[in-house]
C-alpha cells in the first residue's frame, strides 16, 4: 500500500510556495507516495491528519488557530513524519511555540540575505548524508533558535562580515530528531523553487522526506 503524504503551502510568497510544493509534491510521487496538496492552513481543521504518513509544511509566516495547531502536533506525536525545509517550514507559525517545540527551531535572522557560504556535513556516515560531502552554497545563511537536543547533521559557521557580534557561530543547517512517536527532519536549504537545481540540496531533502515518513524503517 502506497504511503499517504499532506503538502500544505502558502504564506510568503518570495519563498514561491506553490512552485515549491509542485517539486516536492513530484518528488514524492517518484518515491512512491500518495499526494495531497493544499493550499494554505484549512486542511489542518478538516483532514483526519492521523491518515497521512507525512505531513510536508511549506507556509512561511501565517497564523494558526488553537484547534487545528493540536491536531497537526498530535498526528505528529502519534506517529506520522513531519519534515520540510527553509522558511517553510522553519518559520511557518511563528506565534506557535508548541510548533516550533515540535520542529526543533525557528528562524529568526539572515544576516546577509542572499549570499556565499558553506555547508560542512557533520555525519557523513549517517544514511541521510551518505555520499554527500562537504559543499558551497548560494542562499540565505538562516540563523536560528535550535532545541540542543536535535540531531544535527550539518553546520554553516558565521564569519562575522554581516554580523560581527555572531562571528564564529556554528548553526545547525540540518537536523533529525522525534517528536512523541513521530519523526522530524528539517533542512534549512531552500529559499526558493531554483535551489532545487542543487543537487545536494535536492538529495538531503529527498531523503529527509523519505526518512521521516511512518514505517521507512524504525
Amino acid at each position: 500500500m502506497n504511503q499517504k503524504a499532506l503538502i500544505f503551502y502558502g504564506g510568503w510568497e518570495g519563498h514561491d510556495p506553490e512552485a515549491c510544493a509542485a517539486v516536492v509534491a513530484e518528488m514524492l510521487r517518484d518515491e512512491g507516495f500518495v499526494v495531497r496538496s493544499e493550499p494554505g492552513v484549512a486542511v489542518l481543521g478538516e483532514a483526519d491528519l492521523s491518515s497521512f504518513d507525512l505531513i510536508v509544511p511549506l507556509c512561511t509566516q501565517v497564523e494558526i488557530e488553537k484547534e487545528p495547531l493540536e491536531r497537526l502536533c498530535a498526528a505528529i506525536a502519534a506517529g506520522t513524519g513531519l519534515a520540510g525545509f527553509h522558511g517553510g517550514m522553519g518559520d511557518t507559525f511563528r506565534a506557535a511555540p508548541a510548533y516550533q517545540f515540535m520542529v526543533g527551531g525557528q528562524w529568526v535572522a539572515h544576516p546577509g540575505d542572499m549570499m556565499d557560504y558553506r555547508v560542512e556535513i557533520t555525519q557523513p556516515d549517517h544514511p541521510l548524508m551518505q555520499g554527500i560531502g562537504d559543499f558551497d552554497y548560494h542562499s540565505e545563511q538562516y540563523f536560528m533558535h535550535v532545541d540542543p537536543g536535535n540531531d544535527v547533521l550539518a553546520v554553516t559557521r558565521f564569519d562575522g562580515t554581516h554580523a560581527p557580534w555572531v562571528k564564529g557561530t556554528v548553526m545547525p543547517v540540518a537536523w533529525t530528531r522525534h517528536h512523541g512517536e513521530g519523526r522530524v527532519f528539517y533542512s534549512a536549504l531552500g529559499h526558493n523553487a531554483s535551489e532545487f537545481d542543487v543537487p545536494q540540496m535536492k538529495e538531503i531533502l529527498r531523503r529527509g522526506l523519505v526518512w521521516a515518513s511512518r514505517g521507512t524503517g524504525r
